[in-house]
C-alpha cells in the first residue's frame, strides 16, 4: 500500500504522468470497437424483454416448503417439455422462501390450462390454493417502456442543466453526455450479446449507472477546471492542465470503482449462480457494466473529447503558442555542466585548471615595463588658463622613501 500512495503521490504532484490526452485516439478506437460490438449484439440478437415490456403469463406457486434453486431448475425444464410455444423459454426463478415465479409469454385459455396442469403434476401442489395466474397485457408493457424513455429523457435533461449550471461550460455538458451514451450503449450492448432479460429492474439499474458515471466524470471535470483557471499566465496548455488533472483523479477514481464493483460482482453472483433468472440479476448486471464503462469513459472518453472541443478557443490557442515558443527558446542553464563528486576540475569541458593544480601551465615571467601616463585633454583651469598636458614618462620620484614632515595641530604648537 506504500508503493501505491507514493503512485498516487506522484501522479498528482505530476512527477510522474499518463498521457490520457496524448494517446486520445487510441482510446477513442477502443471505445468505437466496444460500441460497434454492442450495436451489431442489437442489430443480431436483440434485447430480450421481459413480460413486463412485452406482455406475457405469470404463475405464482407456493409449495409450502423451501423453495431452492434446483426445484426451479426442474421446472424450467418441465414448462419447456409441453410443446406450449409461448412457454418455449420460461423464466422461473425463486421468489421469497418458499414460492416460485413462472414467467412465459402470451398464451391463449388452452395453453394456460395445459401450463398449469404440469405445474401442479411437478410440484405436487393444490391447484386451487397454491397455484395462482395473472395475465399482463402487452399494452401496459408498452407504457412501461414508454414511461421509463421518458424518465431517462428527463434525467438527460436535468444532466445537461445541471453541468451548465456548475460549470458554466456547455462544452463540458455535450463530453459528458458522450459520456453517457457511450455508458449506456456498452451497457445495452452486453444485455443483447449475453441474454440476460431486460425487466424495469434493469431500467432502474440504468438510470443508476448513468448518475454514477455523471459524478466521476464531474470529479474529473471540477480538477480541469481548477487546473486550467490560471491558463493564461501559468505557462502550460489547456492539454497539459486536463491530463494532469485526470492524472490527479486517477486513483480516487480507481479506489471509488473498486468499492463499488465489489459488492454489486457479489450481488450479480448470487443473483445469477445462486438463485438463477430474478430481479437481482437484471439490477446488478446493469450496475456492474454501467459503473466500470463510466469509469473508463470519464478517464479517457470525456476528457479528451472536450480537450478537443476547447481546442479552437482564442485563449486555448493562444496558451498552445506560448507553450512552442519557449520550447523553442530552451533552457539557458541546460549547457551548465554538473559537477559530482570527487570530479577533477580539469574533466569540466572548457573549464582552465586553477593556478597550482595539476596540470595547471606556469606563468611566464614578463619584464616590468615603464609606464606612462595616457595622454590627457587639456581641461580649463579657469580665468583662460588650461592644465598642461603631461608629456613622457612617470619616473621614480627621489623623495620616495624619505620621512615626511608632520605638522601638529594648532592647539599644541609652541608646547613643550
Amino acid at each position: 500500500m506504500g508503493r501505491y500512495s507514493r503512485l498516487g503521490n506522484d501522479l498528482y504532484t505530476g512527477r510522474r504522468s499518463v498521457d490520457f490526452v496524448g494517446k486520445k485516439w487510441l482510446w477513442y478506437a477502443i471505445s468505437a470497437v466496444l460500441v460497434a460490438v454492442a450495436v451489431l449484439g442489437l442489430s443480431v440478437r436483440g434485447l430480450d424483454l421481459g413480460i413486463e415490456f412485452t406482455g406475457g403469463t405469470q404463475y405464482r406457486v407456493s409449495l409450502g416448503t423451501e423453495a431452492t434453486q434446483e426445484q426451479a431448475d426442474d421446472l424450467r425444464s418441465t414448462v419447456a417439455d409441453t410443446g406450449v410455444e409461448g412457454a418455449a423459454s420460461p423464466v422461473v426463478s425463486t421468489l421469497g422462501e418458499d414460492s416460485l415465479l413462472v414467467q412465459t409469454g402470451q398464451l391463449s385459455q388452452e395453453e394456460s390450462t395445459e401450463v398449469a396442469r404440469a405445474i401442479v403434476e411437478a410440484t405436487g401442489i393444490d391447484a386451487a390454493a397454491d397455484l395462482s395466474q395473472e395475465d399482463i397485457g402487452a399494452s401496459w408493457g408498452a407504457d412501461v417502456a414508454r414511461s421509463s424513455l421518458i424518465g431517462l429523457a428527463v434525467f438527460l435533461f436535468f444532466v445537461v442543466l445541471f453541468i451548465w449550471a456548475y460549470f458554466r461550460e456547455w462544452k463540458m455538458s455535450v463530453a459528458a453526455l458522450v459520456a453517457l451514451a457511450h455508458d449506456v450503449v456498452i451497457t445495452v450492448g452486453v444485455y443483447a450479446l449475453s441474454g440476460f432479460e431486460v425487466t424495469p429492474a434493469t431500467v432502474t439499474g440504468l438510470l443508476t449507472i448513468l448518475a454514477f458515471s455523471l459524478y466521476d466524470t464531474v470529479v474529473v471535470f471540477d480538477k480541469v477546471r481548477e487546473n486550467t483557471a490560471g491558463l493564461g499566465r501559468g505557462g502550460t496548455t489547456y492539454a497539459a492542465a486536463a491530463n494532469l488533472a485526470v492524472n490527479q483523479t486517477l486513483v480516487r477514481s480507481i479506489n471509488t470503482s473498486l468499492v463499488a464493483l465489489l459488492p454489486v460482482g457479489a450481488i450479480l453472483y448470487v443473483g445469477a449462480i445462486q438463485l438463477g433468472a430474478s430481479s437481482l440479476q437484471d439490477l446488478a448486471l446493469a450496475l456492474f457494466v454501467g459503473m466500470a464503462a463510466g469509469t473508463y469513459s470519464s478517464v479517457f472518453i470525456a476528457t479528451p473529447f472536450l480537450v478537443d472541443l476547447k481546442a479552437g478557443e482564442t485563449e486555448v490557442v493562444m496558451a498552445e503558442r506560448r507553450a512552442k515558443a519557449r520550447a523553442r527558446q530552451g533552457d539557458r542553464y541546460a549547457a551548465v555542466p554538473g559537477y559530482s563528486e570527487g570530479m577533477a576540475v580539469t574533466d569540466e569541458p572548457g573549464t582552465r585548471p586553477a593556478p597550482g593544480a595539476p596540470g595547471a601551465p606556469v606563468p611566464a615571467t614578463v619584464p616590468a615595463e615603464p609606464r606612462t601616463a595616457p595622454p590627457r585633454a587639456q581641461e580649463p583651469m579657469g580665468r583662460g588658463r588650461t592644465l598642461p598636458q603631461a608629456r613622457g614618462e612617470v619616473r621614480r620620484s627621489g623623495a620616495a622613501g624619505r620621512q615626511q614632515p608632520s605638522r601638529q595641530t594648532r592647539s599644541k604648537r609652541g608646547k613643550k
